[in-house]
């Protein structure tokens, strides 16, 4: 007898195979039950309402995302990963338009975590940046800013899929926002010293930690460097 989890997963595969398949990108709940074989009760039991197998689909689509990221092999120079990473994103909206769609357009009322999620995973890859001095600006605002360029022109390329066919308008829109959070250069870097290496030591201590100070004394040291670090936080003394 099949289990709620193996019902669950069937029904968001197959709405997901309709969500790809139809012209609208849309989903009929009661096309999915019968491609399971179940009843539309069943699919409310589990998923609430259409908008919660929806949701689903869209953290299904996360698990995607980061089972490539995952393969992705790290280099040990996290900007050459950041690069790819920028190309990787593009490469899953096109190889899958209706999902990313699903996941990256704002939907009223969803409760998918999936654009949280791979915003998460963006600043973990900026982490790395910040731990070796590549980084300018504070993880997260680099993260906002790289995600919101990165999904909008995604979001283009599918409109035009045949933008697709040539990166060039993808990497000058990758070089643009990578120029505003990333160092120049070693030697050329024109930004505050102080704050790029509270930058670099704040990572350090996210990342590895540090035997040589309490855990509160690390907790206090990580708050003083956030004051350094995050834009306008000095300002007004």
């Amino acid at each position: 007898m099949d289990t709620d989890a193996t019902i669950r997963a069937a029904m968001i595969e197959a709405a997901l195979r309709q969500l790809t398949g139809s012209s609208d990108h849309d989903v009929a709940t009661r096309a999915v039950c019968e491609a399971v074989g179940v009843t539309q009760p069943v699919l409310y039991r589990l998923f609430g309402d259409k908008r919660g197998l929806l949701d689903a689909v869209a953290d299904h689509g996360y698990e995607r995302y980061a089972a490539l990221k995952d393969a992705q092999e790290q280099t040990g120079a996290p900007v050459t990963d950041l690069l790819a990473g920028w190309d990787g994103h593009m490469a899953f909206a096109r190889e899958n338009p209706a999902l990313y769609q699903l996941m990256f357009t704002p939907r009223p009322w969803s409760h998918s975590t999936a654009r949280q999620r791979v915003f998460d995973l963006l600043v973990a890859a900026l982490v790395r940046c910040a731990a070796v001095g590549a980084l300018k600006v504070e993880p997260r605002t680099a993260a906002e800013l790289i995600l919101s360029a990165n999904v909008g022109i995604a979001l283009h390329h599918i409109a035009v899929p045949e933008l697709f066919k040539d990166a060039t308008a993808s990497h000058l829109m990758r070089d643009a926002v990578f120029a505003g959070v990333l160092t120049r250069p070693a030697g050329q870097d024109e930004g505050d010293p102080l704050q790029s290496a509270a930058l670099r030591m704040r990572a350090q201590l996210e990342l590895t930690g540090t035997d040589a100070l309490e855990s509160e004394e690390t907790a206090l040291l990580l708050r003083w460097l956030a004051r350094i670090t995050e834009p306008g936080s000095r300002q007004g003394g």
